[in-house]
């Protein structure tokens, strides 16, 4: 739970609507989507219980979609380790310049391939990559987790997906995945409002990592040093 730097108490959860969540997100600059090591630092622990996967509500699970379909968030797999997280895009541009200047974070040969895919293709989802490398699905979302690791890949949309015949919608999403800047730099079409950015940072592939540290940290006052270096590598 967060907890008020001054005096010590816990905050009440601010995450309580679409709204709210993306101002949530915003401040932050960069927060994972569930509860992990840092103490308050989650949209989960911002929720209040009862909003968080009731049988009432779907709260933030559901709300994401909003905040990805704003345009002004970058939403994937990009922390700690292949876990969901959200940034704004000033943010996310950092944590493609240090990611991506690491060794480690190349594409393999497999995962060329779907990137070469969705150059062509423009958006993709996990059945296209069943279906190009013929592979199973925790495969290919496996391989699609790396890639948004490598921040090569974000979630480009979230479509609700209604079932049986009185078409319920309980939570099933489908989600489709394009190259970050494809989703931030290009818009053929621009839609009211939208103003073209470039993810090309100002800043080294150091400065870039010092930039996210200081990010999580106003964030996170509590975080050490240690984790905030286990969550960006």
């Amino acid at each position: 739970m967060p907890i008020d730097s001054h005096s010590g108490n816990p905050l009440p959860p601010t995450v309580t609507g679409p709204e709210a969540m993306l101002q949530a997100i915003k401040e932050a600059g960069l927060i994972p989507f569930f509860a992990n090591p840092i103490p308050g630092f989650s949209i989960e622990e911002k929720t209040p219980p009862g909003d968080w996967f009731t049988g009432e509500s779907l709260g933030p699970w559901d709300w994401k979609i909003y905040c990805v379909q704003s345009g002004d968030i970058a939403y994937g797999k990009f922390l700690w380790g292949g876990k969901a997280a959200f940034a704004t895009v000033d943010v996310y541009r950092e944590l493609m310049n240090w990611r991506r200047s690491q060794p480690r974070y190349a594409p393999t040969a497999d995962q060329q391939r779907v990137l070469d895919l969705i150059e062509r293709q423009g958006s993709i989802g996990v059945r296209d990559v069943r279906e190009l490398l013929g592979i199973k699905k925790g495969a290919a979302d496996s391989l699609l987790s790396r890639l948004q690791m490598q921040t090569r890949v974000i979630t480009g949309d979230i479509e609700r997906v209604y079932r049986g015949a009185e078409l319920r919608y309980e939570g099933w999403q489908r989600s489709s995945f394009c190259s970050p800047e494809s989703l931030f730099e290009e818009e053929e079409f621009p839609f009211p409002g939208f103003v073209p950015r470039s993810l090309r940072s100002a800043h080294t592939p150091e400065e870039s990592l010092e930039y996210l540290m200081d990010t999580i940290h106003r964030a996170a006052p509590s975080a050490t040093r240690a984790q905030m270096e286990k969550m960006l590598r």
